[in-house]
């Protein structure tokens, strides 16, 4: 008997097509943790960002990003991006780039005006933030959504912190730093200048503050010493970059020195070549793989004319010169003098040896603990005093924008259930979602995007802005990079693929599920499943 097609069944039609007792294993549909997402110090839902970015709602996706960062056009330029570091698509090509599309949808919500959405109420509440840096700006905004009355309390004449004072204006244009601070400024945050505060307990008392969050930023430059002849021109980094604000500009001379292994080192370099510095030579006592600095700031450095003396140290200055000895590092990697000296012309050396944080605020305010110049603070970020807080630069920790961010707004969501009399506890965080989760060859090789650069000769003579955004062709594209680690985008594998239609579609937006009265435990929508958001369970869980 001829056959003139073969039959099949769906399911749900023939009792015969039932799971039994026997099967052992049944799949789950589970959320991981994307580890971009995990990387994040701002603690950014980025992969969620990205899905809206993609789909082309990019007001959605930059309301998505909002939630946990204010500052997308900032962080877009300064942020040195440890989710890309952390990036699985890294195994099929490179990285999405992340911090890209953060900052072409940073640079659009300037562009076209949007604004955060007004609080719904207010709690009577009202929360003293000291330093309109990072932190500050990040906990001002996320306490005034909330509905608390925020006042930041600043002791320089403008907003910014070290992004100001810090950054040159070839990697943070000053409008897009103004940009973001008028915004949160606009939900209702009170930002007073030149306004140090002496005193935080008094400074509490009489503003009628029930709370505080202390982000003052380190600003005090490191000393070494260093003998120095009277006509020597000696400087610290933060002096010389805080000037640049100023009409006032340094006067380094034609050959400058910089002391210092740090990203702060180069950004003195570049500064002093776009002054007109015939040479800025960077001395530093390690070896370039040991440097502090991040490497793709080096490139840029060294692009642009920047020296760099690896295994020296600064002996002595002198009006003109300055003497360095060789050194050597030992089996630890510890740099050892060598008693090898080399005299270098100079007519100004730069100090760049890190920061300290002023903390003469905190005299008279018995419980607060300092130990090696920072606060000590408890995992929902309160000093040893009931009610003042702390983050970013002053307490233990990196020194980047982006931990101060996050430190912000962990800090806002503490003071917000302290302030109604409870405590905050954070969501339990899911599985991250690794690369040996995922089945990459279902996806494409797309190259990354890179970032258009000004051209080197602009680049020495002004100080316009280096690095450039992509435009939307190009954030769109990269976007779409993203491999959706550990959560299901609906792309049917599960579906397709299952031999007993025991998938079922839930419509557009809601995923699938199990009929589990018809799957076998085969396995294969887990092993076909390309983001790894399938996992086979014991059936006796």
């Amino acid at each position: 008997m001829e056959h003139p097609f073969a039959i099949t069944l769906d399911a749900g039609t023939s009792l015969i097509n039932h799971t039994g007792s026997w099967r052992t294993l049944r799949p789950e549909y589970v959320h991981r943790l994307p580890p971009c997402n995990h990387a994040c110090p701002a603690g950014e839902d980025i992969q969620g960002w990205l899905a809206y970015a993609e789909s082309g709602d990019y007001e959605a996706a930059w309301r998505a990003l909002t939630e946990n960062n204010p500052l997308p056009a900032i962080m877009g330029r300064v942020c040195y991006h440890p989710c890309e570091g952390a990036c699985n698509r890294a195994v099929l090509d490179s990285a999405v780039g992340i911090n890209s599309v953060e900052r072409f949808l940073g640079d659009l919500a300037i562009k076209n005006g949007w604004r955060f959405a007004t609080p719904a109420m207010a709690t009577g509440k009202k929360v003293l933030v000291v330093g309109a840096g990072p932190s500050g700006l990040s906990a001002a905004y996320h306490l005034a959504r909330i509905g608390h009355a925020v006042t930041i309390n600043e002791a320089g004449p403008a907003p910014g912190g070290m992004m100001r004072f810090g950054i040159p204006k070839y990697r943070l244009p000053r409008d897009v730093l103004d940009a973001e601070v008028k915004r949160i400024a606009d939900l209702g945050v009170a930002i007073n200048y030149d306004a140090k505060v002496a005193n935080i307990g008094e400074a509490m008392a009489d503003g009628g503050f029930d709370a505080a969050f202390l982000a003052v930023g380190a600003h005090i430059a490191k000393r070494a010493y260093i003998p120095a002849g009277e006509a020597a021109k000696v400087l610290d980094a933060v002096q010389v970059l805080r000037s640049m604000e100023g009409e006032d500009k340094p006067l380094l001379g034609r050959k400058v020195v910089i002391y210092g292994g740090g990203n702060t080192a180069l950004d003195v370099a570049r500064t002093a070549k776009r002054l007109g510095a015939e040479e800025a030579v960077i001395v530093y006592r390690r070896t370039r793989d040991r440097m502090p600095a991040h490497d793709f700031e080096v490139e840029e450095a060294l692009e642009e004319g920047v020296m760099m003396k690896w295994l020296s140290t600064i002996k002595n200055v002198e009006a003109g010169s300055i003497t360095v000895e060789k050194m050597a590092l030992d089996q630890t990697g510890f740099p050892q003098p060598t008693g090898e000296f080399e005299t270098l012309q100079a007519d100004s050396v730069v100090l760049a040896l890190g920061q300290d944080v002023d903390l003469s605020l905190l005299k008279g305010v018995p419980g607060l603990e300092v130990r090696d110049g920072v606060v000590q603070v408890g995992p929902n970020m309160m000093t040893g005093v009931a009610g003042i807080f702390a983050g970013g630069d002053m307490v233990p920790s990196e020194r980047t924008v982006t931990v101060a961010v996050g430190h912000g707004k962990k800090a806002a969501r503490h003071i917000d259930a302290w302030l109604r009399g409870g405590s905050y506890a954070p969501a339990p965080k899911h599985e991250i979602a690794a690369a040996d989760k995922l089945n990459t060859w279902y996806y494409g090789e797309a190259p990354k995007t890179l970032r258009p650069l000004l051209e080197l000769a602009r680049r020495n003579s002004t100080f316009e802005e280096v690095v450039k955004g992509l435009d939307e062709s190009n954030a769109l594209y990269e976007a779409r990079r993203c491999l959706s680690c550990g959560n299901c985008f609906e792309c049917d594998n599960c579906y397709g693929v299952c031999p007993d239609n025991a998938v079922i579609k839930l419509g557009p937006g809601n995923g699938f599920e199990f009929n589990l009265d018809y799957c076998k435990g085969c396995g294969i929508c887990a092993q076909e499943c390309p983001c790894g958001a399938i996992q086979m369970i014991s059936e006796a869980i």
